[in-house]
This record gives structure tokens, C-alpha cells and sequence, in this order.
């Protein structure tokens, strides 16, 4: 990785003065408070209901709490030196309904009581729009993100939160991981709404409607508050960096295809008009097509770029893949191990030239483990330092990335995997009243930030 590349070297001073720090979250998966404060039933509420879709049969009804200890987890991250928190407002708690007819001031309340007191205790607030909670009654009423008609919902949804809480948040992001809300949701049904019994061929449609609200907020921002409150909206999109198995023609262009397949499903229509041409080619009539109006509408409607980032696969071209559709029409098949056995993600690790990353990794909730033991996570130490080493190093290259926030600040509802999956640089601890214990990662980061990381690097290797 260069000379940034060591763990034991990459320090706070490898990084330009400005450079963002932060921690993420979103709001399904930590608020909790489901019937409090007005808000509606979102897709996750409903989908999580019937038990078995989840792994321990959880859900976020209570999650970790946050609507009520909001408090206390901002001052916990200030007290480990992060400068900004990327949080998720639900729309259910703005519009119940999701429709944008008559605002819920309780939950408008609940966001500026939260901006409020990230900025006086001095966090940046990166706030986006939509983290997969979308008001049931979308879904139940038109669809959802399958049809036309939400472009104007989520427009309308914008528009209030720019109007209520853009004065203070200056860094808007309309939606996370598109890909995910597509694919698992609307494809193979493993995420909420669910119930698609494998029709893949809906993802597209998902992914087209999403693309076009996007641009649509985009839109809203630029023409009535972007005067006046000069922030920026950009779109977080989720990626497996793909790098060819061999050095055979067929693999090199398989790698370039499996990216076009998630970057450029949703970066090319917005910055070209059209998806990309290998998607067109392996899709066909399953993949909408954007009118002259459209094209133009969409082109551009974006101020950076985030990347959800977790790992890196070997890609080989796969003439007849066995894996689920969306995958076998790339014709690529999907490795995540050297040779040797080694697993690629601990090995290798790429930055594109994105303004904003986002990086993290789960680990096992293990029940029989003692409280110093989780807190001792080693492994996602070495994993942070391996990243940030490479931002570092990409930044020297000429990347333009002016961000990096850790996923996730707090262990939280993990989507269908429930709480089995910790994420967190903070610990959780759900049978003890949700008490937050900082894990070693999270007294790393600290260190870091406080330019004190390479003077204590023998505490954590």
C-alpha cells in the first residue's frame, strides 16, 4: 500500500487539514421509539413482524434506543474526538403517511432537538435522507419504490427537511446503498418490503425510481435553498471493488462489468444520461429507459459522491454462474479468497476518486463472551488502520476524498441478521440496559484523532 500503506505508521497528520472524520448510523437500525413522537409504521416495522425473516426473530422497535439517549451517545462521540456524525432521519416520523401532505411536528422536533446538540457540542451533521425506511404506506398504497408516483413523495419529503433542518445540516445525502434497496428488496425479497419470490427483474425498476428522486431533491435543493443555505447534496452508493482474477481478457472485462453493475448502475445515468452500456447489453427490456426529459433532468444533479466500502472480491468471467439472477446476467463469478486461501478483504483494499468513504465490518455477537472480550476487538482495529492507511495513500495519489466515517458508531439491528451482527466501534450491551462500552477500535480512533495513535500503536497490534 506504499509507505501510508503500514498500520503501525498511518497517522492524523497522513490526512489534509479539513479532512471530515465521523461515525454512522441510521435510524431504523438505533432509534428505536416505534409508536412515540407520531411517527408511522416504516417498511422494516411491518417486515419484521412476521418473525422468521429475521435471524433471531428481533426487530427495531426498541433497537438501541437512541430516540431517548441521543444525548449521551453524541457526547460519547465527542468524547473520542470525532468531528461529525452521519445519522438517517426517517421519513415515517416526518410524514406518517410518507405522502408529504401534513408534517409531524413531534418528529420535526425530535431532529432539530438532535442537530441542536450535535452542533453545540460541536458535530458536524451529515444527515441523509433515506436509510431503507420507507413509510409502510407507500408501500402498501402504490408500490413503493416500484412506482412513478414516489418521485414525487420523496421530493416532497426533501423539500420539508431542507425547509426545517437545512439552516443548521449542510451535507445531505438523498439516499444509501440504492443498490441494497433494490436488489435485496425489491429483487430477492430478503430485505424489506420482502414477498418478491425472486423476481429480480423488479430491481430495476426499484433502482430506476430511486435514481429519478434523487434527482428530483437534487432538484428542489438547487432551485429553492441552495441560495440561501449553501450545502451540498450528494448520493452514497455501496461497492465491492473488483479486481480480475487472472490476467485474461475475459476476467479483466468481467471486473469492469461487475462494477458497472453497482457504481455505474446509478453514477452513469447521472453523469452520462443512460446506464451503462454492459447492463443494457446482459438486461435487455428488464432495464427502464429514461425519456430525452429525463436524461436531462438527471444529468449532473449531484454535489460528491459517498462509498460504502467493506470488502474486495476476485471476479472471473462465469458464462452460466450459479448464483441468484441479478448475478448470473453478469456473467461473473464472485471470489473473495487469494490462492492461498487468504481472504481478499483483509488483504487488499481500493479507493476510487470519491469525495466521502465509509467503511466498516461486523464481527459475531458471541453470548458467551465476557464484557472485556468484545471490548478487545482486535481484528477491526487492524482493519481500520488498513483503510485509512489506503486513504491515505489515494489522497497522495490524487484522489479527491475529503471524508472517512466509521460504520457503525453503535452495535445496532443488523436488517435480517438481527443482533447476531456487531458493527459497532461502540458496544452494546443488550441484556444490561443498553449500556455503551467504548470497544478497543473506538479508544484507537480516539488516539488517532488526537494524534497520539503512532505513540500507542503497540497497545492495539
Amino acid at each position: 500500500m506504499g509507505s501510508a500503506g503500514s498500520e503501525a505508521e498511518v497517522s492524523r497528520a497522513d490526512f489534509p487539514d479539513g479532512f471530515v472524520f465521523g461515525v454512522a448510523t441510521s435510524a431504523y437500525q438505533i432509534e428505536g421509539a416505534r409508536r412515540e413522537g407520531g411517527k408511522g409504521d416504516s417498511i422494516w416495522d411491518v417486515f419484521t413482524e412476521d418473525k422468521e425473516r429475521v435471524l433471531d426473530r428481533s426487530n427495531g422497535d426498541v433497537a438501541v434506543d437512541h430516540y431517548h439517549r441521543y444525548k449521551e451517545d453524541i457526547e460519547l462521540m465527542v468524547s473520542l474526538g470525532f468531528s461529525a456524525y452521519r445519522f438517517s432521519i426517517s421519513w415515517a416520523r416526518i410524514f406518517p403517511d410518507g405522502l408529504g401532505e401534513k408534517i409531524n411536528e413531534q418528529g420535526v422536533a425530535f431532529y432539530n432537538n438532535l442537530i441542536n446538540f450535535m452542533i453545540e457540542k460541536g458535530i458536524e451533521p451529515y444527515a441523509t435522507l433515506y436509510h431503507w425506511d420507507l413509510p409502510n404506506n407507500l408501500q402498501k398504497t402504490m408500490g413503493g419504490w416500484l412506482s412513478d408516483k414516489i418521485v414525487e413523495c420523496f421530493a416532497l419529503y426533501a423539500e420539508a427537511c431542507f425547509a426545517n433542518f437545512g439552516d443548521r445540516v449542510k451535507r445531505w445525502i438523498t439516499i444509501n446503498e440504492p443498490l441494497q434497496t433494490a436488489v435485496n428488496g425489491y429483487g430477492i425479497g430478503v430485505f424489506a418490503p420482502g414477498g418478491c419470490k425472486g423476481e429480480t427483474s423488479r430491481c430495476y425498476l426499484a433502482a430506476h425510481h430511486q435514481i429519478l428522486a434523487h434527482a428530483a431533491a437534487v432538484d428542489v435543493y438547487r432551485k429553492k435553498f441552495k441560495a440561501a443555505q449553501g450545502g451540498e447534496v450528494g448520493l452514497v452508493v455501496d461497492c465491492e471493488w473488483a479486481e480480475p482474477f487472472s490476467e485474461k481478457l475475459e476476467d479483466q472485462v468481467a471486473s469492469e462489468r461487475r462494477v458497472d453493475f453497482q457504481l455505474g448502475w446509478y453514477l452513469d445515468p447521472i453523469y452520462f444520461g443512460d446506464y451503462p452500456e454492459s447492463m443494457r447489453q446482459r438486461v435487455g427490456k428488464d432495464l427502464p429507459t429514461f425519456s430525452e426529459k429525463e436524461r436531462e433532468f438527471i444529468r449532473d444533479k449531484i454535489d460528491f459522491i459517498g462509498i460504502n466500502h467493506y470488502t474486495s472480491r476476485f471476479i472471473a468471467h462465469h458464462p452460466c454462474p450459479g448464483d441468484i439472477s441479478f448475478y448470473q446476467v453478469q456473467q461473473v463469478e464472485r471470489l473473495e479468497k487469494w490462492n492461498s486461501g487468504e481472504p481478499i478483504g483483509e488483504r487488499c483494499v481500493h479507493f476510487l476518486n470519491l469525495v466521502y468513504a465509509l467503511v466498516g465490518m461486523d464481527e459475531e455477537d458471541d453470548p458467551s463472551a465476557t464484557l472485556d472480550q468484545v471490548l478487545n476487538d482486535t481484528k477491526r482495529v487492524g482493519y481500520f488502520k488498513g483503510y485509512l492507511a489506503s486513504v491515505a495513500q489515494a489522497i497522495k495519489d490524487g484522489a479527491d476524498v475529503r471524508g472517512y466515517f466509521a460504520w457503525s458508531f453503535l452495535d445496532n439491528f443488523e436488517w435480517a441478521m438481527g443482533y447476531t451482527k456487531r458493527f459497532g466501534i461502540v458496544y452494546v450491551d443488550y441484556k444490561n440496559g443498553l449500556s455503551r462500552h467504548p470497544k478497543a477500535s473506538a479508544l484507537w480512533f480516539s488516539r488517532f484523532l488526537k494524534g497520539e495513535a503512532a505513540e500507542n500503536k503497540a497497545d492495539t497490534n
